[in-house]
């Protein structure tokens, strides 16, 4: 039987399939964003098409990168590949939900102090933001920080475009990330000792 396949591939009407042809992204803007009865919200970042050429013409499958957090300092990703996009969005979902970190947030909102992430050519900078700054970060970075329930971030990246590199940085940083009370666990002294040494170094 004849492959009928177009050479641009088949057109996906699923929803979160992103645009046709190699490299099709959604930003994490217009796209999929799913609230499930656990109270997770997954964010699809990035669809990827491989094409395959073997002996009857070329077999395409498509690669995921999706986000989940829970809105309240939770949040994972995961990767997923199947012959289909909803079943390569189902996997990187899973993958994502087991991979989750809890990230500590300062009044909920923000982070506590500025930090920098490397992964491979991913370069990314975070800083902590006073009320009403919002999230100034670009596609794949904006997707962590929507799904984590960030309200105010400066986010940059001076690195890698790609945006598996991007997310990934961006969850080195947050990894990274301590607050007062760790800090002041760690190293056997009040939340008061570490939030005054803080702030005369600030004003000093």
């Amino acid at each position: 039987m004849a492959d009928t396949t177009s050479p641009r591939g088949p057109r996906r009407d699923q929803s979160g399939g992103g645009r046709g042809g190699r490299g099709g992204r959604d930003g994490g803007r217009g796209g999929r964003d799913r609230d499930d009865g656990d109270e997770l919200i997954d964010k699809l970042v990035h669809i990827n098409r491989v094409a395959k050429v073997v002996k009857g013409g070329r077999r395409f499958s498509f690669g995921a990168l999706v986000v989940v957090g829970d809105g309240r300092g939770r949040v994972g990703c995961g990767t997923g590949k199947a012959r289909e996009v909803p079943e390569a969005i189902r996997k990187a979902t899973d993958a994502a939900k087991r991979n989750m970190v809890r990230v500590p947030l300062r009044e909920g909102r923000t982070l506590h102090h500025d930090v920098k992430g490397r992964f491979g050519a991913g370069k990314v900078v975070l800083r902590a933001a006073p009320p009403g700054t919002g999230i100034i970060a670009g596609g794949p970075m904006r997707a962590v920080f929507e799904t984590m329930g960030v309200q105010d971030v400066v986010a940059k990246s001076i690195g890698s475009a790609n945006p598996h590199n991007m997310v990934k940085a961006t969850f080195e940083a947050l990894t990274g990330c301590t607050s007062p009370r760790g800090v002041a666990s760690r190293r056997g002294k009040k939340v008061g000792d570490i939030v005054a040494r803080r702030g005369e170094q600030a004003a000093g």
